[in-house]
């Protein structure tokens, strides 16, 4: 070890939530550590959100360690201003030992079994690694974008804040997950002429029976549900997320009822050739599945208010406002007035700084809880790390615990074999 590298017990990659959430505990139990962060802590929330964000969970839900909401508006959706305020409160609650403006750019395991950490600050080393990064790294932009006349403004969803910032005409939003179906809504809300490209994201409703179904969902144990015993198991984390939204006090977004207010709905967007917009003739599998996912929802809502004898008022199940005629598989883009395009289409994750062999063939990491099988590494923050939560405010403080009482006892085990050893 020269002179110029440090060495802490245990490094945190990343200073969002869930790294933050390590942080709180590692400090409960005194141990040393710390939090590395390339740009601020918390950041994402204020730099890669549109303006009009709002959470689409209760407010009651979010339950970081130590900082559980307390507001005003339990049954409210936070929008983007108090949802920074909340983590600002939780930033500073926590104090952590945080190095902000500092990327990790390489972590490797040293022949000594101790962690060689480099950084754009120096080296340093650490007995514990927790990549606290999220999954969300690189944006999906596909190679048919390239072929797009340049006189067409492209931007991802990270990069979209408000409908002024396009440039006048009509948008096309590829993509109808909880980003694109509300990034959809908030053009077309705002008068824009959308064309939206869906694809087979479910959907669920906001209210149904007189509740939030989170809140029906919640006492239904849903969000106590392990990955081992959710039905998919770890294929649960390949799902997409349903799209509703928090946005003026919560409602459903339904993309039908759109379509009979003046947005344009076609499958899903798979090429551009020939100065023509390719889509799949699936426009109507995808809508009548995503009516499925959101009447199953229903359906179970409606066997445990009966198994429990539950008095809530009846509602009727979703019946389709509009369905689709001819499909529409070539779109010619001059003429058509799309002067936009809004990729909606996610992220893909990058650990290429971690040298160790925890990730499956596709570079997703192979962990129980967050714990790999190589000793020393931990994941945090990832959906579906063991609940439905583990990504989201609610459950990611408790998924913190749990890997930091595993550092703890192996950082306890370690220095009572070298008490003994000397």
């Amino acid at each position: 070890m020269t002179p110029k590298t440090r060495h802490v017990p245990v490094v945190i990659v990343g200073g969002g939530q869930a790294g933050l959430s390590v942080s709180y505990h590692l400090k409960q139990r005194g141990i040393e550590h710390l939090v590395f962060e390339k740009k601020t802590a918390a950041h994402t929330w204020a730099s890669q959100r549109w303006d009009t964000f709002c959470l689409v969970t209760p407010n009651w839900q979010c339950d970081l360690p130590g900082h559980p909401y307390d507001g005003p508006d339990p049954d409210g959706f936070m929008k983007k201003d108090e949802i920074v305020a909340y983590l600002k409160a939780f930033v500073a609650k926590v104090n952590p030992p945080i190095r902000e403006g500092v990327a990790v750019t390489r972590v490797e395991r040293r022949q000594d079994g101790i962690f060689s950490v480099q950084t754009s600050e120096g080296d340093y080393t650490a007995d514990e690694v927790v990549v606290a990064s999220g999954g969300y790294h690189t944006p999906i932009i596909p190679r048919m974008a390239e072929k797009l006349p340049g006189s067409i403004t492209q931007i991802h969803s990270n990069q979209y804040r408000n409908p002024g910032q396009l440039p006048e005409g009509e948008v096309l939003v590829v993509g109808s997950g909880q980003s694109g179906a509300q990034i959809a809504e908030d053009l077309h809300l705002a008068g824009r002429k959308v064309h939206l490209a869906v694809g087979d994201a479910p959907r669920c409703a906001r209210f149904y029976r007189g509740r939030d179904v989170v809140t029906w969902l919640a006492d239904m144990g849903y969000y106590e549900m392990t990955v081992d015993n959710h039905p998919l198991r770890d294929g649960v984390r390949d799902n997409t997320n349903h799209y509703v939204t928090g946005r003026d006090g919560g409602r459903d977004i339904d993309l039908r009822r759109f379509a009979t207010e003046g947005m344009t709905l076609y499958g899903l967007m798979e090429d551009y050739q020939d100065g023509s917009l390719r889509f799949r003739d699936d426009l109507k599998r995808s809508l009548d599945q995503a009516d499925r996912t959101y009447n199953g929802i229903n359906a179970a809502i409606d066997k445990y208010i009966a198994e429990k004898g539950i008095d809530a008022p009846m509602q009727e199940h979703y019946t389709p406002v509009w369905e689709p005629g001819e499909p529409v598989t070539s779109l010619t883009l001059e003429g058509s007035g799309i002067t936009s395009v809004v990729w909606c289409i996610g992220f893909t994750p990058d650990f290429r700084w971690l040298d160790a062999s925890v990730f499956n063939g596709a570079g997703s990491p192979k962990h129980k809880r967050g714990v790999t099988n190589e000793d020393g590494i931990y994941f945090i923050g990832l959906p579906w790390l063991n609940t439905w939560g583990s990504g989201r405010f609610g459950a990611v403080g408790r998924d913190a615990e749990h890997v930091v009482q595993v550092i703890q006892k192996r950082l306890g085990a370690e220095r009572f074999a070298l008490k003994f050893a000397v």
